[in-house]
């Protein structure tokens, strides 16, 4: 059983840490973005190194006191917020911010968990080079949380999951003790892997302070194109054609359909509308060339031989990287737009590509049958994962269907294990998910996960009450 945080162990702390590593609990780090969990109280601390975090988690485990660990509060399912139980101590990791080392030899990056995102991808572009993990969220979410949740992005087809990109990590386990492990090395076969244990485990099983991250080559040219196909299948075929014309010069690959760009026409953001008459589904291809090959020209060869196939109805090929950020704006403000209308139940799950087409046909039908819904599907198609998100008709609100949550929930869910695929792609499990992973997870995987989790933390108090419960 946790205890609160005791009048001794604020005080154990005050004698210990400077004064900048207490903060105030304002409501930002007791909320989420999606609105379904929201915290009470904590002791909300900040240090500003990896010694700092050693000693707050070493009196935590001593005192078992609960530890919620905090990046930019991006989340999508509850991770970073207690909303019952003791009284926590939340760790901010918001003034560990610092690039360590850029190696462009080695395409090496140190950076500590606190760094934005887009601070990680400024970083790489002063030395011409490219940290390809790219989010709606780039400008607060912070790398930790990014790692820690193995997040995705629109870039998994080219360069991989968070995981892929990473080489090293210095993490301060449930005891406060220290696990050294950034490194620059691709090889280092020298026992269990724990970077990829903490990679994923969305602080449950430690804090990740810093990484080692991999950098690629800038692409000498870039581009995109928006094009309008016939349905899902008809976007598989085009994905199979780019990968036989271009391979690994397509960095992303995401299918849109109409009902997104409704949304954004009917509560904005405001985004020109790219289409005379908006088509049922789309797909935005993104492309990084080398030797010489320009974008526009493999975008424009792509086009011309799925036009002769049937593939695609229309598109509009970027002229430029202000028209290419244009096609992309599309894109990233669809989730802008779908937090104004309100989903009833919102799913970020993945199936194996060439099910997507089944998936889609056989969801609609189904929640067809339970009521009147409005559905948004997008996604990275590249590699499975949709953004599946169930709305109301026009005029209602999501307060009117929230006893139809868990039915519309359980239809997309059952269908997705139905099909091979998991109920959580790339936004993890935090609070939101852990009936979920109990129902549809693989016994002997949880079993493990659960041993695991026991031989770490035997106190429990890393991130309480998420992924594992």
């Amino acid at each position: 059983m946790l205890n609160s945080v005791s009048d001794t162990l604020r005080a154990r702390f005050a004698d210990a840490l400077p004064p900048a590593t207490f903060r105030d609990l304002t409501p930002t780090y007791l909320e989420e973005p999606r609105g379904r969990y929201k915290g009470s109280t904590g002791l909300l601390l900040a240090p500003a190194t990896v010694e700092e975090v050693a000693l707050i988690v070493r009196a935590c485990n001593e005192t078992q006191t609960g530890v919620i660990p905090y990046g930019g509060g991006t989340g999508l399912v509850g991770g970073q917020v207690a909303p019952e139980g003791p009284t926590p101590v939340i760790l901010s990791l918001e003034r560990m911010t610092r690039i360590r080392e850029v190696n462009p030899t080695e395409n090496v990056l140190v950076c500590e968990a606190g760094a934005i995102l887009q601070s990680v991808q400024d970083a790489a572009d002063e030395v011409n080079r490219v940290f390809p993990l790219t989010l709606a969220s780039q400008g607060s979410a912070r790398i930790g949380g990014n790692l820690a949740t193995n997040a995705g992005g629109v870039n998994v087809l080219r360069y991989g999951n968070t995981r892929d990109l990473c080489l090293g990590l210095e993490v301060v386990l449930p005891t406060g003790e220290i696990w050294h492990g950034l490194t620059p090395l691709r090889k280092n076969n020298t026992g269990y892997d724990l970077r990829h244990l903490m990679i994923g485990a969305e602080g449950t099983l430690g804090i990740i302070t810093a990484a080692s991250l991999k950098l690629f080559p800038k692409p000498e040219s870039t581009g995109a194109a928006l094009v309008a196909v016939k349905d899902p299948q008809a976007a598989l075929d085009l994905l199979s054609l780019a990968g036989e014309m271009l391979g690994q010069q397509v960095s992303a690959f995401e299918l849109i359909h109409r009902m997104g760009l409704d949304f954004l026409a009917e509560t904005g953001p405001d985004i020109k509308a790219p289409f005379a008459q908006t088509p049922e589904w789309m797909v935005l291809i993104d492309l990084g060339c080398f030797g010489g090959v320009t974008a526009e020209t493999a975008l424009e060869t792509l086009f011309a031989e799925a036009l002769e196939r049937d593939l695609v109805r229309d598109g509009i090929i970027a002229q430029s990287q202000a028209q290419r950020a244009d096609l992309w704006a599309i894109r990233e403000n669809i989730p802008e737009a779908n937090r104004r209308i309100g989903s009833i139940s919102s799913h970020d799950i993945s199936v194996p590509i060439t099910r997507i087409p089944e998936f889609i046909h056989r969801g609609g039908q189904a929640l067809a049958e339970l009521g009147e819904f409005r559905i948004n599907c997008f996604g990275h198609v590249g590699d499975g994962n949709l953004h599946y998100n169930v709305f109301p008709p026009k005029g209602r609100t999501r307060a009117e269907y929230e006893t139809e949550r868990p039915q519309v929930k359980r239809i997309v869910h059952d269908l997705t294990d139905a099909l091979g695929g998991s109920v959580s792609a790339e936004h993890g499990i935090g609070r939101l998910k852990v009936d979920d992973l109990n129902r549809y997870g693989d016994p002997a995987k949880l079993m493990a996960m659960r041993a695991i989790k026991a031989a770490l933390d035997p106190n429990g108090i890393m991130n309480p009450g998420a992924v594992t419960g």
